[in-house]
């Protein structure tokens, strides 16, 4: 993706709302909105958005994940097992 082809006058989003939303659907890439020439805005279509926050989410999972690593504040893969098999066979029990 060129991001210079995805760069339009908020004028253009103006007059051409409907073409965007269709061009946005179809394509899945962003368009960036510029007033005065500055960036002000970027849309883009709703799967992509929530496709982004997805993998925001799992990122920042990812880090807590090995912020806890660094600090050695972390269970032992084989204990972390051990006790998952307890409490589902306690759960059974019941």
């Amino acid at each position: 993706m060129h991001l210079a082809d995805h760069v339009k006058p908020i004028s253009y989003l103006k007059s051409e709302a409907a073409q965007i939303v269709k061009d946005l659907a179809d394509s899945g890439e962003p368009l960036i909105i510029t007033q005065n020439g500055e960036a002000k805005l970027v849309v883009q279509d709703v799967r992509t958005f929530e496709s982004t926050q997805q993998t925001i989410a799992l990122l920042k999972i990812l880090a807590i994940g090995q912020k806890q690593i660094e600090r050695e504040d972390h269970a032992d893969g084989e204990a972390f097992f051990a006790e998952l098999n307890e409490l589902d066979r306690q759960e059974k029990l019941r």
